[in-house]
């Protein structure tokens, strides 16, 4: 069901959404079709190589991504799915961990077997379809990688119930086309300033750019063939930063509020509101070191009426949310390189979330758009505007 046909009383509030029970084929029909005679596989990171063989993850602690993988895509093509979409192939390889968002991928994978593979040579020329359900988003590399093999593919990190059962089981098409029409409602956007409400009653303002860009979608289908990586699940509209300056809050792994102040696109300095400074003082050693490691490489817009699911890869598609990215920009479009780092470990995509059940101590009061001589409201105190909520209903 689309946005435009939900009452607002579950637009506003996501968890009483109902979906269809998850569907391997029609997920699959809708993304990749046409699917007929295309060879898929499935891609998973492990940290320790040896328990590829024999499928050992399954019986080791932890692996959760990675047994979804095999249980809900893996099995599923095996039972049945590939030939429904007249699909061959459907093995699974390992490759190892990057232990960072987007980071590239060492060329060497592994067989059910343990026998050892390379990507380029055994894989990205071998199939045409790939899906990638790792730990870690593997989004920017196999964007590369498709352009240069001639594949298609999606990643999926983080894959867990509630992913599979909300973001993964909608109706991709009707996702595509709500996308459009708020990507339409944002695109060529002079500038957007979002406001951030802390708890003793400071507000933070941080300025973006955009120079007038057209504003990109990422919508789920990835049909036809051409050469491309669906992020899923789906649902957002973003632009590539080209200025930035101001402030806004960041909320770290361990709990820790920073205060983070923006100059020229970049993250200058983080200051501790709450929490613990050796974290504070940890990022500011890292920016020092590093300053591309605090480059805004993304501004990012949720478009889809789903349930928290604990992972960003959903939790940042939500209608009413928003986020910013610090790091490589290169597979959105954007003009910042991994080579551009000072270490490859140091050359990720790090999204910043901004959603009431990620930054419960702090609000989103209002995030406002100039165009023209146009000022809209997108977003206030969490919830997507009249504005954004006409331009869905068409």
């Amino acid at each position: 069901m689309s946005v435009a046909a939900l009452e607002l009383d579950i637009i506003q509030n996501p968890e009483t959404r109902e979906f269809p029970e998850f569907s391997l084929e029609r997920l699959l029909g809708q993304v990749f079709a046409p699917t007929e005679g295309c060879k898929c596989c499935v891609l998973i990171d492990l940290e320790d190589m040896d328990l590829m063989k024999g499928y050992g993850f399954l019986n080791a602690e932890g692996h959760e991504v990675q047994k979804k993988a095999y249980e809900e895509f893996y099995l599923a093509l095996k039972d049945g799915g590939m030939e429904a979409l007249g699909m061959t192939g459907g093995e699974i390889y390992a490759f190892p961990m990057t232990y960072g968002s987007n980071l590239d991928l060492s060329d060497e994978c592994y067989d059910a077997e343990g026998k050892e593979l390379s990507l380029d040579r055994d894989i990205y020329t071998e199939y045409d379809l790939i899906f990638c359900i790792s730990t870690y988003s593997a989004t920017a590399p196999l964007t590369a990688k498709c352009k240069e093999f001639n594949f298609r593919g999606a990643t999926l990190h983080g894959l867990n119930d509630v992913i599979l059962n909300s973001g993964l089981a909608v109706d991709y098409n009707e996702v595509s086309s709500d996308s459009e029409k708020l990507r339409l409602a944002m695109t060529n956007a002079d500038s957007i300033e979002i406001d951030f409400a802390l708890e003793d009653g400071q507000v933070l303002t941080a300025w973006l750019s955009l120079n007038g860009q057209d504003a990109q979608k990422s919508h789920g289908l990835c049909n036809g063939l051409t050469p491309d990586i669906a992020n899923l699940p789906a649902g957002e509209v973003y632009f590539v930063p080209a200025d930035a300056r101001g402030q806004f809050p960041m909320k770290y792994e361990d709990g820790t509020l920073g205060i983070l102040d923006v100059e020229n696109r970049s993250i200058i300095r983080s200051t501790l509101f709450d929490g613990d400074q050796a974290t504070i003082d940890a990022h500011n050693a890292r920016l020092a070191d590093d300053p591309m490691t605090g480059t805004l490489g993304e501004l990012g817009f949720g478009t889809q009426v789903l349930p928290v699911s604990g992972a960003d890869i959903q939790d940042e598609k939500v209608l009413g949310t928003c986020h910013l990215a610090t790091g490589r920009d290169d597979h959105l479009g954007g003009d910042i390189l991994p080579e551009m780092f000072k270490k490859h470990e140091n050359s990720t995509h790090d999204d910043i979330l901004f959603a009431p059940h990620k930054t419960p101590n702090f609000n989103i009061s209002q995030v406002r758009m100039k165009r023209g001589d146009q000022e809209e409201i997108l977003i206030e105190n969490f919830r997507a505007s009249d504005y954004l909520l006409n331009a869905v209903r068409g």
